[in-house]
């Protein structure tokens, strides 16, 4: 179903420049331009009241670093006209907190908040933020991977660029959001005489390779299968390919994937040759 409103991102963080970038390049410029998306940067300290604005303070039980005070990060969500968390609507607005200790953000996720009309991002910092802030405010935690970065503005900014491509009329080809890496599963073409595309329905596996021209490059050709012009070959090919790269970069992925019969004897060729 298509959207009939501008999806609206509001980004809650101390470094607001860090995002000029993001927003002054590529498909996020056009979205804007184009009124498809809203993104609204908050600078925290404005919601400090002290003569330093100050933001942070000490852990409460001792240790290291400093923790985000919670009285700034809510008068900041609470200035935006959200709804409390008990009467929100999570199915049409979300505060959610950037944090290391937070659910993983896949292309999933990313389908689930483009379906919204709005999307709170608080960027967290320091060794985080006043658990208070998560259990008051916030519809979800969300963190981009297993690592831990010095704040939330690069994981809000993945949140933000991958949801966003996913909105009607934001891709010059809609199709190129559907069948990419970590994409749904591919219906095929009417008849298998029927020329593949470019792109191709993943369901769950990563993407095959790609080629251009050159022909040759450095030694390396294209491989034969792509010129050929067999449709049904080609399409096995990149079935193949995809099944390959998956398997050696990321085989977890495998485990919920689509898998045919034809697929499941690929793999078994691909585990005998290790």
């Amino acid at each position: 179903m298509r959207r009939c409103t501008t999806m609206r991102f509001d980004l809650i963080t101390i470094f607001p420049e860090f995002f000029a970038s993001l927003l002054g390049h590529g498909v996020l410029r056009r979205a804007l331009a184009g009124g498809l998306v809203v993104v609204e940067v908050h600078d925290l300290r404005g919601f400090a009241h002290d003569r330093h604005r100050t933001v942070d303070d000490r852990p409460f039980g001792g240790g290291e670093g400093m923790v985000l005070k919670p009285e700034p990060l809510a008068e900041a969500v609470e200035s935006l006209g959200m709804a409390p968390k008990s009467e929100r609507d999570p199915r049409r607005a979300q505060v959610i907190l950037l944090s290391a200790q937070g659910a993983r953000f896949t292309q999933a996720v990313a389908r689930e908040l483009s379906a919204l009309e709005r999307v709170v991002l608080l960027c967290g910092r320091y060794e985080g933020v006043d658990e208070r802030v998560n259990e008051l405010l916030c519809d979800r935690e969300l963190s981009i991977g297993d690592y831990v970065l010095s704040g939330g503005e690069l994981g809000a900014a993945v949140i933000v660029d991958a949801t966003a491509r996913l909105l009607p009329g934001v891709l010059g080809n809609e199709a190129s959001s559907e069948f990419e890496s970590f994409g749904v599963a591919d219906a095929g073409p009417a008849t298998c005489d029927a020329p593949p595309r470019s792109t191709y329905g993943a369901g769950g596996l990563l993407d095959y390779p790609h080629y251009t021209r050159p022909a040759e490059f450095r030694g390396m050709a294209v491989p034969q299968v792509l010129s050929q012009g067999d449709h049904a070959a080609i399409r096995r090919w990149r079935r193949e390919q995809a099944l390959a790269k998956t398997w050696r970069n990321r085989p977890d992925l495998l485990e919920g994937a689509e898998l045919s019969v034809e697929d499941r004897a690929v793999l078994a060729k691909l585990k005998s040759r290790a």
